[in-house]
């Protein structure tokens, strides 16, 4: 379960259900130095990973070029990436539609000891199927989805794993520019194709969906965290910030060793 060290001020609160009654910018004297940050997350993330009895899952939602791919870059700086592993989710396709929606991450989850960060999740199934189903629109109940969400991550929870859902706040300013850009580049033009200018047509209807999505997944055992993002530096620094605190609550020390086990192997290796 996440902690209550981090800073509130991005912790979801249901009497706010519309996204835009969130900041996507705050001032600089609010945001925490990022490599700091980072370091802790390294330094914290091999503890976890030493003592094996806790696991982290961080799921990131966001508009596209919103900053995921990135932000998960940056987290990765200095963790041991034996226990540190990424996963994108994209439109479910070939056996992912023929098996229950939460079917695809599960092979996915981290293990006790390890990490794992998702550019979108199994939450997708409730976001942006909503607008472009991959069944028959027969098939959807939506509220079942919710409810076997919020079980599921209870479950997570109870089982050991703390789970960190962030979704990035953008600016239709911000998002219209940052898209015009990703345009300009001829290394990101890859990523766009023709469901790109519909999702762009539809990007108020979708945000209507989401808004419902998250208010309705957002528990005390796995919250939701509206974090401004119109500035990738920003955004990066306040999620460092949260997951630093939530591996220090994790894992504050390593394992305790076996001083005579220890004695007994420098004796071996002096050749005494």
């Amino acid at each position: 379960m996440i902690t209550t060290r981090f800073n509130k001020s991005w912790l979801y609160d249901p009497r706010r259900s519309r996204l835009s009654d969130y900041a996507s910018d705050i001032d600089d004297d609010q945001v925490p130095a990022l490599e700091p940050e980072l370091e802790l997350i390294g330094e914290h993330q091999r503890r976890l990973w030493a003592n094996g009895g806790n696991a982290c899952l961080l799921a990131f939602h966001g508009l596209d070029a919103s900053g995921k791919d990135s932000l998960i870059r940056t987290l990765a700086t200095y963790m041991d990436p034996a226990g540190f592993h990424a996963w994108s989710f994209g439109r479910p396709a070939g056996a992912e539609t023929k098996h229950d929606f939460l079917w695809r991450v599960v092979p996915y989850l981290p293990a006790l000891g390890e990490m794992a960060a998702f550019n979108r999740s199994h939450h997708e199934a409730v976001m942006a199927e909503r607008l472009w189903p991959v069944r028959d629109e027969g098939h959807y109940n939506w509220q079942a989805r919710y409810a076997a969400i919020r079980a599921f991550e209870q479950h997570l929870v109870q089982e050991g794993t703390t789970v960190i859902k962030v979704w990035l706040e953008l600016s239709p300013e911000e998002h219209r520019r940052r898209l015009l850009k990703r345009l300009d580049k001829p290394r990101k033009r890859w990523k766009f194709d023709r469901s790109d200018i519909n999702a762009w047509q539809r990007r108020d209807e979708y945000l209507a969906v989401v808004e419902e999505a998250i208010a309705a997944t957002h528990t005390p055992e796995a919250p939701w965290l509206i974090v401004p993002a119109d500035r990738k530096p920003v955004a990066r620094a306040l999620v460092a910030r949260v997951v630093a605190e939530q591996l220090v609550h994790l894992a504050p020390e390593y394992p305790q060793y076996d001083e005579d086990v220890l004695e007994q192997y420098r004796d071996l290796l002096k050749g005494e």
